[in-house]
C-alpha cells in the first residue's frame, strides 16, 4: 500500500539529483535496507513542520533511524558538502560561476525555546534571548556559510570566523570575491581590514538614511534568505541543543530549497 504523499516529498527528479550525493553504505557490512529516499522524505518534513523526531509520521521509517542518519551526516560535514554542491548546480544552471564576484554578510537573533548552556545570550540591539545566526550568502542569496553562537556575540567577530573558517575549507569560493555586502553594524575600519587581508575585497556599508523601512539595494539579498529559512518552522526558533545542529538544520533547508530550483 502507498503512503500518504506529504508536499514536502522529493519528486522523481529532485530525488535524480540528490541521490548521487548521499553517502553510500559501509563497504564490507550488512547491505543497507533503508529506503534513502524516505530517510530524506522524513527529514524535510521534519524541518518544514518542526515537529519532534518522535512525532513523525508512522509511514516514514523509524524516527530513530532517521534520526541517526540525520545526525551522523552533519558529523561527517554532509549537509554542508550537499549545500554547496547544490549551490553549484542552481548557479551553473543560471549562466554563472560557481565562484562568486559578491557576498553579502548579515546576521539573524532567534530565540531559544529554553535556556542552551554555554551558547546562549541576549542581544541587547534586537532584545532576543537566545542565539545568533550568522550567514554569509552569494548575490543570488545562496547560503556559502553558516555560523551559530550567542545571540550577544559581536557582529563583526562572528562575520569575519565565518569567512576565516570559509576560507580554509573551500577557499575557491572566495577566490573571486571583490566585494562583500554588509550593514552598519558591520562597519569599521579593523574589519574592513580583516576582510581585505583574508581575500582582498573590499566592504560595502549599505546604510539606512530614511527612518521609515524601505528596501535597500544589495541589502535585501541575505535579507530574502533569512525570509526562506523562516518557512521552515523547525527554524523559527532555535530548538537544537547543540549549535552545530543549529547549523545542519540551515544547510539541509537550503538544499530542499535549490532542489526545488534546479527541477523548475
Amino acid at each position: 500500500m502507498a503512503r500518504k504523499f506529504y508536499p514536502t516529498d522529493l519528486t522523481n527528479m529532485e530525488w535524480e539529483i540528490l541521490s548521487p550525493l548521499i553517502p553510500p553504505a559501509k563497504e564490507g557490512g550488512h547491505p543497507r535496507t533503508t529506503d534513502m529516499r524516505e530517510i530524506c522524505n522524513a527529514i524535510y518534513y521534519h524541518l518544514k513542520t518542526g515537529c519532534q523526531w518522535n512525532m513523525l509520521p508512522g509511514d516514514f521509517p523509524p524516527s530513530s533511524t532517521v534520526y541517526n542518519y540525520y545526525r551522523k551526516w552533519q558529523r561527517k560535514g554532509v549537509w554542508e558538502k550537499l549545500n554547496h554542491t547544490l549551490r553549484g548546480q542552481v548557479r551553473s544552471k543560471l549562466g554563472k560561476s560557481t565562484q562568486p564576484t559578491a557576498i553579502a554578510a548579515d546576521s539573524q537573533s532567534v530565540k531559544t525555546d529554553q535556556k542552551k548552556g554555554n551558547v546562549y545570550g541576549f542581544d541587547g540591539c534586537k532584545k532576543v534571548k537566545g542565539r545568533k545566526r550568522q550567514t554569509l550568502v552569494d548575490s543570488l542569496g545562496l547560503l556559502l556559510k553558516v555560523v551559530v553562537s550567542e545571540a550577544n556575540a559581536p557582529e563583526r567577530v562572528l562575520a569575519a570566523y565565518a569567512l576565516m573558517e570559509l576560507l580554509e575549507e573551500r577557499p575557491e569560493l572566495l577566490e573571486k570575491v571583490q566585494v562583500m555586502w554588509v550593514d552598519s553594524g558591520y562597519d569599521g575600519d579593523k574589519f574592513a581590514l580583516s576582510v581585505w587581508l583574508m581575500i582582498q575585497a573590499h566592504v560595502e556599508v549599505i546604510r539606512r538614511t530614511e527612518q521609515e523601512f524601505q528596501v535597500l539595494p544589495k541589502r535585501w539579498v541575505v535579507e530574502r534568505t533569512f525570509g526562506w529559512l523562516n518557512q521552515y518552522h523547525r527554524l523559527s526558533k532555535d530548538y537544537e541543543r547543540l549549535p552545530e545542529m543549529s547549523e545542519a538544520a540551515i544547510y539541509a533547508v537550503m538544499t530542499r530549497i535549490m532542489l526545488r530550483r534546479l527541477v523548475v
